[in-house]
């Protein structure tokens, strides 16, 4: 590690006895990197250096709180990033890492970030990649905020339709995919506390740890309809997750029947991983107790008919979304060890 990062940085994480810095070196690229086998970039090697540095400097004393950096001394060409999800969205609290998994419409399976600033999206000139001007530092900033968003699904190219964005069905929409994201979000979370990223495994404990009072208090409102799903914000009280709700309840919030039942599934695996982080849940209930929701929303909204839409592609698309994140939820819960053999008896969900 270079010595001249080692002193404490100004976004660095505070927890037990270690300090995670914000932005740090390391001396090899580790094995699991994306790029670990990938040819050095070619170039005069005064050129990168110079230009590598002065993106290194930029990082380190801009980075924000929630972005965590590592760089590489044998290869200045790669590093590697922690974004932690913003609040009010339905990725919060999470240090992201989707593992193939498409979680939000501007991240591909295999790695592709949809972005403007990247080149890989359409945009006018001041919204492309300027060599002269821009930096990594506004990619991260910019996937944090314009990506991992409050309302991911209108990230999707014409989302609402002919509807319009503020049409009641397509808020439905939105706030479905709203669920499925935060399900399938916490799930991979589960997945990367036992596979972290080599260079940040204290990062996810300590993360983690922090984190957990409030996770599961934000698992508990959104199960039980008092909060749409990724409003719920605690306020962090010095950093231990345990301070009070900021979050603003509202009587016309209503969730999905599957988002209920899964949470109550969900919930106990997050006990346990938070466990695993060594975090005090000492008063945290053990077990999501579900209750009874009366019907808020009693008008149904007028079906579409797909044979009169003149963009049946579209409806179609959105209607099957839920069921690719569905089936993206039981392949992590297979590969977790946690998918179970179907049975005619079904257990109760609401206490």
């Amino acid at each position: 590690m270079n010595p001249s990062h080692q002193n404490q940085a100004p976004n660095a994480m505070k927890g037990g006895d270690q300090i995670f810095n914000g932005f740090d070196m390391v001396s090899e690229v580790p094995d699991d990197h994306y790029y670990f086998r990938s040819p050095k970039s070619h170039g005069t090697t005064k050129t990168l250096s110079k230009h590598v540095m002065k993106e290194w400097k930029i990082l380190e004393e801009n980075l924000p709180d929630s972005i965590y950096i590592r760089v590489y001394e044998n290869r200045i060409d790669l590093m590697r990033a922690v974004i932690v999800g913003a609040a009010g969205t339905p990725y919060h609290d999470v240090y992201f890492h989707s593992f193939g998994y498409r979680l939000n419409p501007n991240l591909y399976n295999n790695g592709k970030v949809c972005l403007s600033l990247l080149n890989t999206w359409y945009g006018n000139s001041r919204q492309m990649w300027d060599r002269r001007a821009s930096t990594l530092l506004q990619v991260l900033v910019s996937i944090q905020a314009l990506v991992l968003n409050e309302q991911p699904f209108f990230n999707e190219p014409n989302a609402g339709g002919w509807l319009g964005r503020a049409h009641a069905v397509t808020q439905q929409r939105s706030r479905a995919y709203s669920e499925s994201a935060f399900l399938l979000t916490w799930y991979v979370a589960i997945k990367l506390v036992n596979r972290p990223p080599k260079n940040f495994e204290a990062f996810v404990i300590q993360h983690f740890r922090t984190r957990s009072v409030a996770v599961l208090d934000s698992c508990r409102e959104y199960a039980n309809g008092r909060v749409w799903v990724g409003s719920y914000c605690r306020n962090s009280g010095g950093g231990d997750g345990d301070g009070g709700s900021s979050s603003l309840r509202s009587s016309d919030v209503s969730v999905s029947p599957y988002f209920r039942n899964t949470m109550v599934e969900l919930y106990p695996k997050l006990i346990q991983t938070f466990q695993y982080c060594r975090a005090d849940l000492q008063g945290t209930l053990q077990k999501l107790e579900l209750e009874v929701i009366i019907d808020k929303q009693p008008k149904k909204e007028k079906v579409i008919d797909r044979r009169k839409h003149k963009k049946k592609g579209e409806v179609l698309k959105n209607k099957t979304m839920g069921g690719i994140f569905k089936k993206a939820v039981d392949k992590i819960k297979t590969v977790l060890g946690w998918k179970e053999k179907k049975t005619n008896s079904k257990q109760p969900v609401v206490s």
